[in-house]
């Protein structure tokens, strides 16, 4: 018999799903639409990680993929006047360094600080 009681085992599925989100953003800059499924999933399982240790990250991601649009609209708008390169390639690094800072702290089970 397991020794996973049934609050472990939600537990262990809402942080493989943690997990998967921050896979789907970091595949967005492959294929282009990931980040939206990940958005998605972000918006309807937030109730399921109330109050948990994972709602920091699905806080995080939502706030990254939120931010990283707003900026990736500015830095395409901007790249007329060339600025528009600088504020696309910092939101580049910024995304990166979210997605993996979060799965760091995902993967030894910590919450996310803002």
């Amino acid at each position: 018999m397991s020794d996973i009681v049934p609050g472990e085992l939600q537990m262990k599925s809402l942080k493989s799903l943690t997990q998967a989100v921050y896979i789907l953003y970091a595949l967005s800059y492959f294929t282009g639409i990931t980040a939206i499924i990940g958005i998605i999933i972000n918006y309807v399982k937030i109730e399921d990680v109330s109050g948990t240790w994972l709602e920091s990250h699905f806080r995080w991601q939502m706030r990254t993929f939120w931010f990283g649009l707003l900026w990736a609209v500015i830095g395409t708008a901007t790249i007329v006047i060339l600025a528009g390169f600088a504020i696309l390639f910092a939101n580049f690094c910024w995304i990166i360094y979210r997605i993996v800072k979060g799965w760091l702290n995902l993967n030894d089970n910590k919450p996310m600080t803002f």
